[in-house]
């Protein structure tokens, strides 16, 4: 998206370097990503809008999706690939291959509303994968968990009349987008937080809303959209969580997987821009999806 864009190609890098250098990535299998179909993404946005964003597709340089959102030349092609790896992850943990994936991928994707490019957010990848195992395993219940510090505004709008699919989302607030913060829907716990809250407060909402929520639910399957851009480093937000956080977080998500999903977990990248602060909360939330003890 340009040099001085925070959502760069050096964020993947930095995840792949880091986890090299402590040589988690051999304790891990590595999977490449394949592209989605377009029926899949179809299943979550509306098919004007994803002509609309090939016919825009520059054939050099940069233009303007939106705002704050830069299209080159081969990012319609990345945006199908960071859909098609959370495909991927639901096909092979359906199969038994393994039972829970962390997908390291750029676009994000929780911000984009069936027909809308918002937030660097072309396609909803943590959507499309949700929705690729309800249509094509016969499944219903499902919970996806937000905590990044952006409310994932777009998956809410895809989901908030669909009742089998529960949706927690912690949030800085007032904040970007500032839309959909206020549904008031059964199956939508949001849970916003004030500027410069810290761990403390995240195992509040988990243990009074979100566990509970999830038990009650009973899902199949748990999503997770993992941003890492609550940290206290990060540039693009202004809260006080530290990587042991994220952490405790996935630990207790793991525990109900393990519980009531046969363990089954796909983790999906959102935000995160500090690198050093990304490759350390990464690090953690990987190893904990690993059940590896910090």
């Amino acid at each position: 998206m340009g040099p001085e864009h925070p959502e760069s190609p050096a964020r993947i890098a930095a995840i792949k370097r880091h986890f090299e250098n402590i040589q988690l990535n051999e304790k891990m299998i590595q999977v490449h990503s394949e592209m989605a179909y377009e029926e899949s993404v179809l299943r979550v946005h509306h098919p004007r809008y994803v002509e609309q964003l090939e016919l825009i597709s520059p054939a050099k340089g940069l233009i303007q999706a939106d705002p704050d959102t830069l299209m080159g030349p081969h990012t319609y092609d990345a945006a199908y690939l960071a859909a098609g790896s959370g495909i991927k992850a639901v096909d092979d943990i359906v199969e038994g291959k393994y039972s829970r994936a962390f997908c390291a991928v750029r676009p994000p994707g929780h911000h984009a509303e069936p027909a809308t490019t918002m937030g660097f957010c072309f396609f909803n990848n943590i959507a499309v994968a949700a929705q690729h195992f309800r249509s094509t395993y016969n499944a219903k219940k499902i919970a996806i968990i937000d905590f990044d510090v952006h409310q994932g505004n777009g998956t809410v709008e895809i989901f908030r009349n669909v009742p089998d699919v529960l949706f927690c989302s912690s949030f800085q607030h007032p904040f970007y987008p500032n839309t959909h913060t206020d549904i008031d829907r059964p199956n939508i716990i949001n849970s916003p937080l004030n500027a410069y809250s810290t761990g403390t407060e995240l195992m509040d909402i988990w243990n009074k809303h979100w566990q509970p929520a999830i038990e009650k639910h009973q899902p199949e399957f748990i999503f997770i959209s993992a941003g890492f851009d609550a940290h206290r480093d990060d540039p693009l937000g202004e809260m006080n969580w530290v990587s042991h956080d994220y952490y405790w977080l996935t630990k207790r998500i793991c525990e109900l997987a393990d519980r009531y999903c046969q363990g089954r977990v796909i983790s999906m990248l959102e935000g995160g821009y500090n690198l050093k602060s990304l490759v350390v909360c990464a690090e953690k939330h990987v190893k904990a999806l690993m059940g590896e003890e910090v």
